[in-house]
């Protein structure tokens, strides 16, 4: 019946995705926006034109440095783990082992799990009576604060966002492995390539694309953690855990303040446009010349 309606109808297929983003997507984008320059912090219901002040308040206030900082603490030491480890583990499976099916099976089982799950199983394994602390006093070594210790609490928590994702990566990079032809690396078996010269110089070129988009999704999901923190540590002890988007969430429904949460997503948008335009110029630079 879409004969009827010529060089409309490709458009009337498009029609519904373009409603969606505009209800969850642009509506609420150009909200924060405006939001971010009302002042909620003394009356919810009857907000004041603010103006850049929120924004101002934010660059004053040194808790949001100290979050910025776990941030990028949480993208410095997530993201190459969660790029590299992955691939490993892709290149060693790609291959014809027994129990293949097996072993990505148990890879993958982590990423199904639901991260509140994920969150209280290892808050449990953390605890101070936790199994983690039973086998190091069974070592003959003192118990150690995963979670409350302002020097280990964040690092706890990277961890499981690291089990989390692992499987996840792992399954794209398999996918991009299915691409690269195998008579290059027969070409470099011949001429007595090993095992990491083979895929240094047949496999990581020919995947470059995506390497760049796990690195760019996982920074993008590292800048924006939240159920981990939201489970296991509350942002705390003394604020060594809490990260933006948890801050975000603090500000707006804890204490209300609307306009300065608005202000910090914006920045926190800034922030991960930046980050993505850096992978894209890293991996990608080439393809993009003229």
């Amino acid at each position: 019946m879409f004969k009827y309606y010529g060089k409309t109808a490709p458009y009337l297929f498009l029609l519904p995705a373009f409603v969606v983003l505009v209800i969850f997507f642009f509506i609420p984008f150009f909200q924060t926006i405006f939001l971010s320059f009302q002042d909620y912090s003394h009356d919810i219901y009857n907000a004041n034109f603010a103006g850049l002040q929120n924004y101002l308040d934010i660059i004053k206030n040194p808790i949001f440095y100290k979050v910025l900082w776990n941030t990028l603490l949480y993208l410095i030491v997530a993201v190459p783990i969660l790029a590299i480890v992955p691939l490993f583990l892709a290149v060693l499976i790609n291959r014809e082992i027994k129990g293949l099916t097996l072993y990505k099976i148990l890879i993958y089982l982590p990423v199904i799990v639901s991260i509140v799950v994920a969150a209280i199983a290892f808050k449990w394994l953390y605890a101070e009576q936790g199994i983690l602390n039973y086998l190091l006093n069974v070592l003959h070594i003192n118990s150690i604060g995963w979670l409350t210790d302002p020097k280990y609490a964040i690092y706890s928590v990277i961890i499981v966002t690291i089990w989390k994702g692992i499987g996840y990566y792992m399954m794209i990079y398999l996918a991009a492995l299915m691409s690269v032809p195998k008579e290059l690396y027969e070409a470099c078996e011949i001429d007595g390539a090993g095992f990491f010269r083979k895929h240094l110089t047949v496999t990581i070129p020919h995947i470059m694309p995506t390497i760049a988009l796990v690195t760019t999704i996982s920074s993008i999901s590292a800048m924006k953690i939240f159920a981990e923190i939201y489970v296991m540590t509350k942002g705390g002890p003394l604020n060594s855990t809490k990260t933006i988007v948890y801050y975000i969430y603090e500000k707006a429904f804890e204490n209300l303040d609307l306009g300065y949460a608005s202000a910090m997503a914006v920045l926190l948008l800034i922030i991960v446009m930046i980050f993505s335009l850096i992978n894209i110029c890293c991996f990608e630079r080439g393809k993009y010349q003229v």
